[in-house]
Parts: structure tokens; sequence; C-alpha cells
């Protein structure tokens, strides 16, 4: 509970602490990670989306999301890489959201509903297709 605010057996807090080692992953996504799972939701943490390792992937409604853990501003080399990796994650067919790691330290509840109203207009637009 102290390392990553849910409470992980010792096999996943270790799984843990070499994901964060390896891909550099916020304490957040691993947070939202696990809010998503609560609710029902089938993700995946850290899916290699055949360009970059994506934070959480929600493939049933095709839906990458990243944490944006920085507050630096944003370098004009910074936002067209964004830009781009959005642009790639549309032709593939997903939609790809930002999160600020701020929300998800402060108002994860709320993120997770939100994050299931997104899914449910991917999911009608699927259906529409």
């Amino acid at each position: 509970m102290d390392l990553f605010g849910v409470e992980l057996c010792d096999k996943h807090q270790t799984r843990m602490v070499k994901l964060i080692k390896k891909n550099n992953t916020p304490v957040e996504a691993i947070q939202l990670y696990y809010g998503l799972k609560e609710a029902g939701v089938h993700t995946m943490l850290e899916w290699w989306d055949g360009r970059k390792s994506v934070h959480i992937a929600i493939s049933r409604v095709k839906l990458n999301i990243e944490i944006d853990a920085e507050y630096h501003r944003m370098t004009h080399e910074q936002a067209i890489h964004n830009l781009e990796r959005t642009m790639h994650s549309f032709k593939n067919g997903f939609t790809t959201i930002r999160i600020p790691h701020i929300l998800i330290k402060h108002y994860l509840k709320e993120t997770v509903n939100n994050i299931l109203g997104i899914m449910e207009g991917l999911k009608a637009n699927i259906k529409v297709i």
C-alpha cells in the first residue's frame, strides 16, 4: 500500500517494481490500472503497440491511456512527437488519451468513472460502424 497506493501481494508488488524499472511506469498508471480492474474493466498495463509501450490499453474499445507525469512546459519537438504517436494510434484504429498524473493522485474514482464514460462512447461508435 505504501509503495503504490493499492494493496498488492508480494508477487504482484515485485512485478510492479520490475515494470517501473524496465519501462519507467508512473505509479499513477499502476493505481489507474487497478482502479479500472476494480471497476470490472479488462486492461493491459504497459502494452506494446508496435511502436512503443502504452501505459494502459483497453483493447475491447481500442483505447490507449498515457499518464503525463511531467510538469515542465512542452517543447515543439515533444508536441510533434505526441501528435505523430496519436496519428499512428488513429491509423491503427485506436484512440489515445493523455491524463495528467495529478488527476489520478487526487481524483482516482472520478478519473475511472470518466474513462468508463469514454468507453461507453467508444463502444457505441464501434457498434454504429
